[in-house]
């Protein structure tokens, strides 16, 4: 049997290129090496699903940092409004929480991966799984279908790739579509980690000290070794007996691993800024009348009110301040000095976890060689891309997932109504 589209990779783009494809009235056959579809799905947002953002399209863009704009057409043609609208029109009711994010109200991944699959099932596109590609097929110029590893060929007039980066490698994302795109001559932009914990070998990282302190709300920078702000995020962040996690360490993590590929530099500067909304004159004012109301108690136990617990031995140690001082004898340089702590918390980061280890691949097929209107190659005609092998990469919090699935369907549509 030929079939109009194959559609190699289960995730959230190959299972939205299915849909569009059978939609657009094609012969789909989805391909998938695993022996479950949707595994990345089923894990995202915590295993709740963040299906996509709120966000209007330009505030979409500027967080997708990695080369966002190539997603304006696909995003046109289908982008959060018609995810929005996609899922809710399958019974799937949505909420949105803060920053945007947009989530099942069953809180539940499993019920959209559940929805997508029963979908694909429905618009009957052939499904085989624990199916690993060995290759995809070019003859005179063009696509004709895959090979499979256990010798059987597939035929087909489209192929649509679609199986992801090489992260969280245990959802089968382990980088096979990069192969198969050399093969059509095109060209992988250098792979590297993103939305990934950050590693440092500050001292207090390595006694772990802070190991387990979560912060609120705070600024995380990355620097240039000449003092010039390089990105900065607000958000939440953790302590790890690594170096630091969560949200905002996430965003900047691919601006420390660029920083450190750009100059060559073993370490790259940060800084945590604790209190935001508030100068350092403010926590000096504010720190010194806390002192002065319990003017007999050390100031290692009046700041306990005041900074996270764990933070000030270190924060005292930096200023030069004794924790065992009491107020009167508060000198004001010193105190001064730990108001700019306050405000500027050193950390220098060396690198960051291993791709496998992080969220989200950056890099990968370059997007010169993509068509944007339809997510086909220039380069081998029938051949088409999706999702994470793409070189495009965002945030986290609703927006790779968005990507996905708009050059998923971007890619599916188009593969059905070409015209080869």
């Amino acid at each position: 049997m030929v079939y109009d589209v194959i559609v190699i990779g289960g995730g959230p783009s190959g299972l939205m290129a299915c849909i569009a494809a059978a939609d657009a009235g094609a012969k789909v056959m989805l391909v998938d090496k695993g022996d479950k579809l949707g595994r990345k799905l089923g894990i995202s947002g915590g295993g709740r699903c963040n299906v996509t953002n709120a966000k209007e399209l330009d505030e979409l863009i500027k967080h997708i940092p990695g080369n966002g704009r190539f997603l304006y057409s696909a995003l046109n043609t289908f982008g959060n409004r018609d995810i929005i609208a996609f899922f809710e029109g399958m019974g799937i009711r949505l909420k949105e929480e803060d920053r945007g994010r947009m989530f099942p109200v069953s809180d539940k991944a499993k019920t959209v991966v559940d929805a997508l699959v029963s979908r694909v099932r429905e618009q009957g596109v052939a499904i085989r799984i624990n199916s690993p590609v060995d290759r995809v097929e070019y003859e005179d110029g063009r696509t004709t279908g895959v090979w499979l590893r256990s010798g059987e060929r597939l035929k087909s007039r489209c192929v649509v790739i679609a199986s992801g980066g090489k992260s969280v490698p245990h959802t089968g994302s382990t980088g096979d579509g990069y192969a198969w795109a050399q093969e059509a001559g095109h060209t992988i932009t250098e792979l590297y980690p993103t939305e990934v914990p950050i590693t440092s070998s500050d001292a207090f990282i390595q006694t772990r000290e802070l190991q387990g302190l979560s912060l609120r709300g705070i600024h995380l920078a990355v620097w240039n070794e000449k003092g010039k702000l390089i990105i900065e995020h607000e958000g939440d962040m953790i302590f790890t007996h690594f170096g630091i996690s969560g949200p905002a360490a996430l965003r900047c993590s691919q601006f420390v691993v660029k920083q450190m590929k750009k100059t060559g530099e073993r370490t790259v500067p940060m800084t945590i800024d604790l209190f935001p909304a508030r100068t350092a004159d403010d926590i000096y004012a504010e720190t010194m009348r806390l002192a002065r109301e319990e003017s007999k108690k050390a100031v290692k136990n009046v700041l306990k009110g005041f900074f996270p617990e764990k933070l000030i031995p270190i924060l005292l140690k930096k200023s030069g301040i004794p924790d065992d001082l009491t107020y009167d004898n508060i000198p004001k340089q010193p105190w001064t000095e730990l108001a700019k702590l306050a405000k500027a918390f050193p950390l220098r980061a060396n690198g960051t976890l291993s791709i496998e280890e992080a969220f989200v691949t950056g890099g990968g097929v370059h997007l010169k060689e993509i068509d944007p209107k339809t997510m086909e190659s220039k380069l081998m005609p029938g051949l088409f891309f999706c999702g994470e092998v793409l070189d495009v990469h965002g945030y986290t919090g609703g927006y790779n997932i968005t990507a996905a699935f708009s050059t998923g369907y971007t890619a599916g549509k188009s593969a059905a109504e070409s015209p080869t």
